[in-house]
This record gives structure tokens, C-alpha cells and sequence, in this order.
């Protein structure tokens, strides 16, 4: 059994609560609890205890910060929350708790919680900055963030999770942590379902308030879902969905603010980036899952 904390951003791409339906449906995983982050964090904690409830799981949820470290938000709505009148949710969250929230179930499980982060790293800079004995207590730290293959024709871009808050990107990747591995966009962008085909096979009963969600992505954003932060979940359970590599990440705090740099490295370099996956597994171990 993984013990998990998600920080997620739901509310605004549909893949987090694809993701988060996924963790609630993995039956290795035992999901400690949910904070949340960026713009209206407490709608999407909402949007979170929907699905929590729609599967009859008592999750702890914290909204987060909803401000980034330094500079200006650039989430600042949760677009799916217009989408919770047609399911039972939780309204009212404890405030101003989410950091306490993680630490405490850091030390309680010292060397047993994996952190996934699926949103911009605010959370967990500010976690960090507060509590320095935090990284070396967990067992890792998994997040969907960065583009690393200078090949990729992501490479131009900077990756919306760490871009939304580059200070606290660059305190989560010098932490001293056991493990620390990134999926980036350049990996995640491979792992890509049409809106035809995610209304044909989205069946299973926990997928029928994301389909939900997922209507408002489509029609605001794009036709298509991409499972970035799915991915990053699913290589909890499945060690070859992804092959890693070891090495160095430095962030740009001055050019392109969040934008992320790999240097290849030993066994001792303190990252591991994800340099190929295989697409066709991805969809058979998600949907193994979720039936």
C-alpha cells in the first residue's frame, strides 16, 4: 500500500480530477488526504470532495494557498466548480491549515508518504521553507512539472506548474529529498485521449462526475484530455510506464522565470526526470483501474 498526499490545482485542467478519480480507485493506494491550490482554492477543494463522496471515501481536504510565493496569479478561477451543482460536495474547509495539514502527516509517517504534486508548488515551497525537516521524512516527492528534453518541441515552452509559481519551484527542487522524480510536458503530452473517444470510454461509475468536469474543459479549452497528472500517479503502481533517468534540474529565475534545465548525472544527482513512456501500457493500466 502507497501512502499518497495529493496537492492538486483541480478545477481548471480536467486531467487532475482524472487523476484524483484514479488514486480513489487504485486499491494499493491509500490517499491520506487532499490540499489544494491556486486561484478559489476553496472551490476546488469542493470540486475534490465531490468525487471523494460520489465514492463514498472520507478524505481530509485543506484548501491551500491561493496566492503564489511572489508576483501575480495567473489561475485565478476554478472554471469546473460551475459543474458542483449536480453533485453532493463540501462547502465549508478548515482555513489556513493545508501546511500544518502536510507536516503532520509527514511526521506521522516519517519515511512512508509519497507527495504527489499535480499543480503549481506553492504548497510545498512554503511547506519546505517552514519546516526543513520535511523532505528528508518523506519517502518521495512525484510531480507532474517542467518540459526537459531539449528536442522536444515542448522545449520552448514554460510548463504551467512551475511557471505559476517559479520561486517555489526552485525551493522543492534544491530540498534535500530521498527521491524527487518530474514528469514534464515534453513525456505527458504523449499520453493524449479525443473527446470522442473519452466520452466512448470514460464508463466506469467514479469517471461520471469528471466526464462532468471534463464537459466544461472541452468546451473552454480543448477537445481532447491530456493525462499529465494521471501519469504521474499511475507510476506509483506501475514502475514501467516510464523509463527515468538521474540527474540535476536548475530553474531560470531570470530570462524565462520557471523555466526548467536537466543535466544528466550519477546515481547521487538529487532528480529523476521521466525520458519516455509508453502510451499504449498507460491506457491499459488506467483503465484496468477504473472499470
Amino acid at each position: 500500500m502507497v501512502k499518497v498526499l495529493l496537492d492538486t490545482d483541480i478545477g481548471t485542467d480536467v486531467d487532475d480530477a482524472v487523476c484524483l478519480a484514479y488514486l480513489l480507485a487504485q486499491p494499493e493506494c491509500k490517499l491520506l488526504g487532499i490540499t489544494t491550490v491556486t486561484g478559489e482554492a476553496e472551490k476546488r477543494a469542493s470540486l475534490a470532495s465531490a468525487l471523494c463522496q460520489f465514492a463514498g471515501r472520507d478524505v481530509p481536504i485543506y484548501p491551500g494557498a491561493d496566492q503564489p510565493l511572489k508576483g501575480q496569479q495567473r489561475q485565478l478561477i476554478a472554471q469546473q466548480a460551475n459543474a458542483l451543482q449536480g453533485w453532493p460536495h463540501q462547502t465549508k474547509f478548515p482555513q489556513g491549515e493545508a501546511i500544518n495539514f502536510l507536516r503532520r502527516m509527514i511526521h506521522t509517517h516519517p519515511g512512508e508518504v509519497t507527495l504527489l504534486t499535480i499543480g503549481p508548488l506553492t504548497n510545498i515551497g512554503q511547506l519546505f521553507s517552514e519546516d526543513p525537516e520535511v523532505p528528508r521524512l518523506l519517502k518521495a516527492l512525484v510531480m507532474m512539472g517542467g518540459v526537459y528534453n531539449q528536442e522536444s518541441p515542448e522545449w520552448e515552452r514554460v510548463e504551467w506548474n512551475v511557471c505559476g509559481d517559479p520561486d517555489a519551484t526552485q525551493i522543492v527542487f534544491r530540498a534535500p529529498l530521498r527521491v524527487h522524480r518530474a514528469l514534464g510536458l515534453d513525456i505527458t503530452q504523449q499520453v493524449v485521449l479525443p473527446v470522442e473517444e473519452v466520452r466512448a470510454r470514460f464508463s466506469a461509475p467514479l469517471l461520471r462526475p469528471v466526464l462532468d468536469f471534463a464537459e466544461i474543459w472541452f468546451a473552454e479549452f480543448y477537445p481532447a484530455i491530456t493525462f499529465h497528472d494521471p501519469l504521474a500517479a499511475a507510476t506509483l503502481f506501475d514502475q514501467n510506464l516510464c523509463a527515468f533517468e538521474q540527474g540535476t534540474v536548475t530553474i531560470d529565475m531570470i530570462e524565462q522565470p520557471g523555466r526548467t534545465y536537466f543535466q544528466p548525472g550519477g546515481p547521487d544527482s538529487p532528480h529523476q526526470i521521466a525520458v519516455s513512456v509508453n502510451p499504449e501500457r498507460y491506457f491499459e493500466h488506467f483503465f484496468s483501474v477504473l472499470r
